[in-house]
């Protein structure tokens, strides 16, 4: 039975010699491998270009002009949206960041008064006082009325 205070170890993760765990080091692969065939049926597809005829490359042309029209009007509302959450964000800094950082500079000032006015009324005669006795007790001592 597991008493309520112990936790169970968890295994270590299975790292190689450089200290990476395994599954990086074959997704990295994976991320290489797939960069080297994108490269290469692009190369492909440009071979392909420059044989075909001046129709087709004009058309394929045209199609890319379209496609790049299509991915700036995408941006271009991405853009807007990233504004408005940008502009969102500020607002959200100056009415409700800014009011709790000023709470909390004037509850630590508050704070800070407190415990200077804790110290010279409170803690200041409590050690003169034991000072004061501490004197008192070795004079008696020395006089040796106490011992």
């Amino acid at each position: 039975m597991n008493d309520n205070n112990s936790v169970a170890a968890l295994p270590e993760p299975v790292m190689d010699d450089k200290g990476n765990k395994p599954e990086s080091k074959s997704r990295l692969w994976i991320w290489i491998a797939s960069l080297i065939i994108l490269v290469a049926l692009i190369g492909v597809g440009i071979f392909f270009l420059f044989r075909a005829s001046p129709g087709t490359t004009a058309q394929i042309r045209d199609v890319f002009i379209i496609v790049m029209a299509l991915v700036s009007l995408v941006i271009g509302v991405a853009l807007v949206i990233l504004i408005v959450q940008i502009a969102s964000l500020i607002n959200l800094i100056q009415n409700e960041v800014k009011p709790i950082l000023k709470s909390t500079t004037d509850t630590v000032n508050t704070l800070k008064g407190t415990t200077d006015f804790l110290s010279q009324n409170f803690v200041d005669p409590v050690i003169k006082l034991n000072g004061s006795l501490a004197g008192l007790m070795k004079l008696l001592d020395l006089l040796k009325i106490i011992r």
